[in-house]
């Protein structure tokens, strides 16, 4: 028996809906972190995103109009958007970012795309998702690649210009983000259409978590396509289809809602039992019956890359800003609460990671502005960004605390500290994103023959073990290949390569030479020693996923540093990019380290081990230090540290233009705030119960003067202010007259 019979045996074959998914996508440099080589100078060779001027002007004018008439807390105590914020999405094109600009679109690039929504989401994660769903997995994205030219010439100018409202429904009870479980059927028949008999489908379908569909004017729809009567002249099961179905369409349900956690946009159910539709509702036409598929992963990457990633940034800068003001206002025991190693240790954390976030979210939509489909790289981002969102976000509530869970306007994290699970679950809970999509997806792609083999496995052509036996023996030397470097770089470390100009990335490079090299090897011993079992073996590769992914997020944050920022700005964001930089090559060898512990075969374990020459943490630590310089400079009022928020638009009035005020005032005060203070260490006055007696003290003391007293009472009154919290009548109704009255008194 052959090498090739025995392997059938025990290896899988890859299903349809598995094949679709995997020539879908594109490789791109997770394929070099897999093979053990990372391929820095490709990452060097990716053009710097920039905002076109139509893109900037977009910004400042539409999303910042938008922005200032938003009031998320009236919205989320709300049942609905309110009608002028719909209609001003409409007639302003929000819904038309992705759509080219010959059908009326916007046409704006990925990273504009994914700075519109971040933007957008700071201020209102409702206002957010509205728009966020229509420029990424839909129809418009859809008919766009997919649709006939008529379908395009009249659909596309009507979702451009809002006289349309799409949704897109994937998701049925039963099937969840199983797609190849779809329980909706269209069956090939005969029906009327327009008083005619023509040839179409009579469809069925159950789908829940439908965002927009309550709204929705159109509804894209994926169901599975049976012909038991054989009317196309093929098989009877045809597969995942794609159509698009008008809402006065005879039969479509469209309108109950769901209430994901109080966040007040559109979501919710459709329904419809044996509607009829003529083929020409199938996006592309009858050809297209069973590629549907093949034509959502395809579509994947804006929701993955760019849309939910986005929501995990916007909450991370937000986290970052207001955490950093109210560290820097917020005074106990006579200092500010950010000179409290406590509140610096996690204050560092959100700086650091938040640098990360964007950091990986100008890369990823770099990758897609490059024309790629980058499914293993979308899903790390929709899978890390959002974790790291949530993680930031949980570290800001702790630094806000009593502030950080009083709702009212004046909260800044409330809205994204409910909404941010819901980015988690879309497309489904990241536990599925990790655990399968990482690298399930990526041992298929990113290995150079590993597919190709599965493929000639279960082949029955009559070459099958010729073609076979090549392959293998290209995979032995590839295998032999990446143990003898990973074996030279554990042995002789300062031989890994680095080709940057900049001493302080150098080490950086090198180590993730060295990680990625480890990582080929236990990827390789993985599929020697479990074959497909390594399919069940999920917590194993979720290890190896975490470790492509937190190389990817390395490569990141370098790529930010060198490119993305000037040498003076470089001197402000150092601390942020040693931060981002060790903790993610940390976790990655975390994760490699967890993976060898856990490797169920302990002989293979052992020479994994030896091979690799691993056996204990070697990655450059976060120590106290640099924990205390990231937490003094993220309290700074620097440049850097305003680009690291940019997405944060204060609006007068609002919660973020409140802890902004005080943030400022004191930045202005600094010196005369240490001139009161060194005079009362001097007793030079007597300070009083109240800070603002203080001040009068040292006036009269003649410590201030009275224009300086005058700054100082300005900046106490705008502290006081920030470090207050929202208070309600007994009906729940916002007080806001009295509080002001009390402060100005």
């Amino acid at each position: 028996m052959s090498i090739r019979t025995k392997l059938k045996k025990v290896l899988p074959s890859i299903s349809t809906t598995e094949q679709e998914a995997l020539d879908a996508g594109d490789v791109w440099l997770e394929g070099s972190i897999y093979q053990g080589v990372p391929d820095f100078a490709a990452l060097r060779d990716i053009p710097v995103a920039t905002l076109s001027a139509d893109e900037q002007a977009f910004l400042d004018g539409p999303v910042q109009t938008l922005i200032e008439m938003v009031d998320d807390f009236e919205i989320q105590r709300s049942k609905h958007l309110p009608e002028n914020i719909l209609n001003f999405l409409k007639e302003n094109k929000f819904f038309s970012l992705i759509i080219p600009k010959s059908f009326g679109g916007l046409e704006f690039s990925p990273y504009a795309n994914s700075t519109i929504v971040a933007t957008i989401a700071a201020k209102s994660s409702a206002v957010a998702v509205t728009v966020m769903v229509p420029n990424s997995l839909g129809p418009g994205e859809l008919l766009m690649h997919y649709g006939t030219s008529a379908q395009q010439d009249y659909w596309l100018p009507r979702l451009a210009n809002g006289q349309e409202i799409p949704c897109f429904a994937l998701t049925s009870p039963e099937a969840g983000s199983d797609a190849g479980g779809i329980p909706d059927i269209g069956t090939v028949t005969m029906g009327e259409y327009q008083g005619e008999q023509v040839l179409g489908l009579s469809v069925t379908w159950d789908k829940r978590y439908i965002t927009l569909a309550p709204i929705a004017s159109v509804l894209g729809l994926a169901f599975k396509v049976e012909d038991p009567n054989g009317l196309l002249g093929g098989k009877e099961n045809l597969g995942i289809t794609c159509a698009l179905i008008p809402r006065a369409h005879p039969g479509v349900e469209l309108g109950n809602r769901h209430d994901p956690m109080g966040i007040r946009f559109y979501n919710g159910t459709t329904r419809g039992e044996n509607v009829f539709i003529p083929m020409d509702f199938i996006i592309g036409g009858q050809k297209n019956i069973g590629r549907g598929w093949a034509m959502l992963v395809a579509c994947l990457g804006a929701g993955r890359g760019i849309s939910l990633p986005a929501l995990g940034v916007s909450v991370s800068q937000c986290s970052f800003k207001s955490s950093a003001e109210y560290a820097a206002v917020r005074e106990q025991f006579g200092l500010s609460i950010g000179k409290f190693e406590g509140i610096q240790e996690k204050l560092a954390d959100i700086a650091g990671k938040t640098y990360l976030q964007e950091a990986m979210r100008v890369l990823t939509t770099e990758g897609l502005g490059l024309g790629l489909k980058p499914s293993v790289v979308t899903a790390i981002a929709k899978y890390h960004m959002t974790e790291l969102g949530r993680d930031i976000l949980d570290s800001a509530m702790d630094i806000q605390a009593g502030k950080a869970i009083q709702n009212g306007p004046q909260n800044t994290l409330a809205s994204g500290y409910v909404a941010q699970p819901i980015a988690i679950t879309v497309e489904g809970a990241n536990i599925l994103t990790r655990n399968l999509m990482i690298f399930g997806q990526g041992v298929m792609r990113c290995h150079p023959y590993l597919q190709n083999m599965v493929e000639s496995i279960h082949s029955n052509e009559k070459q099958a073990d010729r073609v076979f036996n090549g392959i293998l023996r290209k995979t032995i030397s590839y295998s032999v290949g990446n143990s003898l470097r990973a074996f030279k770089l554990g042995l002789l470390p300062f031989t890994s390569a680095a080709s940057s100009t900049l001493s302080e990335v150098k080490p950086y490079e090198q180590s993730v030479h060295k990680l990625a090299s480890k990582l080929a090897v236990y990827a390789d011993f993985s599929l020697l020693v479990l074959g497909g079992k390594l399919k069940q073996a999920e917590m194993l590769s979720a290890r190896l996923g975490d470790v492509m992914s937190y190389l990817y997020a390395a490569m990141a944050s370098i790529r930010y540093y060198e490119q993305k920022l000037s040498a003076s700005e470089r001197a402000e964001a150092a601390p942020y990019f040693h931060y981002a930089t060790r903790w993610s090559l940390c976790q990655a060898e975390k994760a490699l380290l967890d993976f060898l512990d856990n490797f169920p075969s302990s002989a293979t374990r052992k020479f994994m081990r030896l091979i690799t020459v691993t056996y204990s943490p070697k990655m450059t630590k976060i120590n106290d230090d640099l924990v205390r310089e990231l937490a003094e400079q993220a309290q700074l009022n620097t440049e850097f540290k305003k680009h690291l928020t940019h997405l944060v638009k204060p609006v007068a009035g609002d919660g973020n233009y409140i802890n902004e005020q005080a943030y400022l005032a004191k930045m202005e005060c600094l010196p005369l705030l240490a001139k009161v203070k060194k005079a009362i260490r001097a007793r030079t006055f007597k300070p009083g119960v109240r800070f603002s007696l203080t001040l009068d003290a040292a006036l009269e003391a003649k410590v201030i003067n009275d224009s300086e007293h005058q700054l100082l009472q300005d900046y106490n009154l705008k502290r006081e202010r920030a470090i207050r919290v929202d208070e309600f009548d007994f009906d729940m109704n916002l007080i806001t007259e009295k509080a002001d009255l009390k402060i100005a008194n």
